[in-house]
This record gives C-alpha cells, sequence and structure tokens, in this order.
C-alpha cells in the first residue's frame, strides 16, 4: 500500500529515524483549525499566516495544497514547522503521511477517499494526529468504529467558495446527528463565518476548520477570540 509518494517499506524506515511526538491534546474546548489555500491568500505567504495562526493561538494549521509537486510540498511543510517552532500550534498535511514523517510534522488529514486510519496508525509514531473528512452520520460512524482516528471533519456546513455550488450540503441538523452518534471531537467545515458560527456550537462540534475564515492575517488573533467567546456562549454541555 502507498502512503502518498513513499510506499509502506520507506514509511517504515522514516519512522525508525524519528523520535515520537507527545500523545495529542484534542480536548473538550473549542478546537480552531485553519485550513490553507495559497492561491487565496493573496500579497502573503503560507509562512506568514502560519506565523498568525500560532500567535492566535489556534489549534492547528492544516496544509492543503494538493497541486504542489512532492519537494516542493515537503519543502513548504519544513519551512511552516520551522516558522512556528516554539508554539503550541499544530501543523497537519492533507492526506500525505510520507510527508508528515519525513518533515516532523504533528498530523495528517486523510481525505473521506484515503486509505484507513488503521493502516496509518500502524505506521505512524505514537503520538501523530490523525483526522479524517466525512460528510455524513453513517460514513463518520463507520470511520471510527475502524479505529486509529483522533478527531472528523465534518461537512460541507454552509455553502462555500471553496467547494462547486451544486454540492449537497450537510447542514447544523446533520452535524448535530454525527455529534449525537459519534465518541471523537467533530470540527464542523464549510462556509462558516463568525455570523453562523453559534449554530455551529449549538449543534455541539468540538469546533471547526476553515479557510477563508482565517486568511485576514491582521484579524486572525480577533477572529479566534470571538470564535472562543461563541462556543463559550452556545455550545452544549458535555
Amino acid at each position: 500500500m502507498r502512503f502518498g509518494g513513499l510506499d509502506e517499506g520507506e514509511l517504515h524506515r522514516i519512522r525508525l529515524d524519528r523520535q515520537p511526538l507527545s500523545s495529542p491534546d484534542v480536548t473538550p474546548r473549542v478546537i480552531l483549525c485553519a485550513v490553507t489555500d495559497r492561491r487565496r491568500l493573496g500579497s502573503e505567504t503560507l509562512m506568514s499566516q502560519a506565523r498568525a495562526a500560532a500567535d492566535a493561538s489556534l489549534d492547528f494549521f492544516q496544509i492543503r495544497e494538493p497541486d504542489l509537486p512532492d519537494a516542493a510540498l515537503l519543502d513548504l511543510a519544513t519551512r511552516v514547522r520551522d516558522a512556528t517552532a516554539g508554539s503550541t500550534l499544530r501543523i497537519l498535511i492533507n492526506d500525505r503521511l510520507d510527508i508528515a514523517l519525513a518533515a516532523g510534522l504533528d498530523g495528517v488529514h486523510l481525505r473521506g477517499t484515503s486509505y484507513p486510519a488503521s493502516r496509518a496508525r500502524e505506521i505512524a509514531t505514537s503520538g501523530l494526529l490523525i483526522g479524517r473528512s466525512v460528510h455524513g452520520v453513517d460514513e463518520a460512524k463507520a470511520v471510527e468504529a475502524g479505529g486509529g482516528l483522533d478527531y472528523l471533519v465534518f461537512g460541507t456546513i454552509f455553502a462555500t467558495a471553496s467547494k462547486p455550488a451544486d454540492r449537497v450540503l450537510a447542514g447544523v441538523q446533520t452535524l448535530d446527528a454525527a455529534v449525537r452518534a459519534c465518541r471523537l471531537p467533530i470540527l464542523a467545515i464549510g462556509g462558516i463565518t463568525l455570523d453562523n458560527a453559534a449554530l455551529v456550537a449549538q449543534a455541539g462540534a468540538a469546533g471547526l476548520a476553515a479557510i477563508g475564515l482565517f486568511q485576514d492575517l491582521g484579524r486572525m488573533a480577533a477572529t479566534a477570540a470571538q470564535l472562543r467567546r461563541i462556543f463559550a456562549a452556545t455550545r452544549p454541555p458535555a
């Protein structure tokens, strides 16, 4: 089985060369995840966005740049890791377990059509954070039962520029059902703004992941603080 650009034997060799990460901290507090799209940043860079996310005390910074060649993606991941060294921000990468291990990142986020998390867990270092995208309640229950995951990202909740206009939306009611059906923390994704974040919190989500919401670097800290207040005020008790 191949995990991104490397086969399983190569990943085992990378794993043996690395020290285990500390255990992931996925706690009941609100979890905020910035998802990258360098094409939408304008004059800013992913390094600047990563540093802003660290300064704002976001929890996860998810590198999602599927069009980059392997070498460029590895270089980007390494530079993001170095730019945020010493902070509490956890650096994740979309689907590329090989690059997560080679660059010494904190986790890998699997696409809904990716390899099983249980297989990734067999290869990963002991503290590597593993999440997965899901789009329905039955899918969420199935991947949770398969093991190996630390969290789920559920969407698309609201219409968003990053997905086709005709994409079927999950909505907050389905999000609520998924939260009730699963034990894993569930982050909502898709079209989330400061105006509708309370609906996500009311559905019981552990937090949210977003692209556009975290692209105004000058307001990153203020946005994060407002989201934490919204969740504190409206999320139902655990």
